[in-house]
């Protein structure tokens, strides 16, 4: 990877994905606060810790020197997302979240995705 490109990675906050991810983990919150409190241990506990794993190993890879380790990290965050996903299905069918709700979730998820998976290529391509 280019060094001002890892100048840049240093600084997770300046990536798009990462602000994405913030921003999805925020609303995760938001939704899930009105889940039944029986969920509390179960359902909205597993939710918040998937959504939250996300932006928290795009930010732990970029603190990694290799493009490796880089990468490996973003994968994680790839596969945090994916279970995500499947909360978000599981909670629009148990009526948790409206089938609005669940559309615009599921729009930003795949925006980040995308972004996601291509970050993953280029530190791939970079080593």
């Amino acid at each position: 990877m280019v060094l001002i490109e890892k100048a840049i990675m240093q600084d997770f906050r300046k990536l798009m994905v990462w602000q994405k991810a913030h921003q999805l983990v925020l609303e995760v919150y938001r939704v899930s606060n009105r889940f039944p409190k029986e969920e509390v241990y179960g359902l909205t506990n597993q939710l918040r810790r998937a959504s939250v794993s996300i932006p928290a190993n795009i930010a732990e890879g970029c603190g990694k020197y290799s493009d490796k380790d880089i990468a490996n990290y973003f994968q994680i965050s790839l596969g945090s997302l994916h279970e995500t996903e499947y909360y978000f299905l599981l909670c629009k069918e148990l009526g948790y979240l409206t089938p609005e709700e669940h559309a615009s979730l599921q729009a930003v998820l795949q925006a980040i995705k995308a972004m996601l998976i291509r970050l993953i290529q280029k530190v791939r391509q970079a080593s």
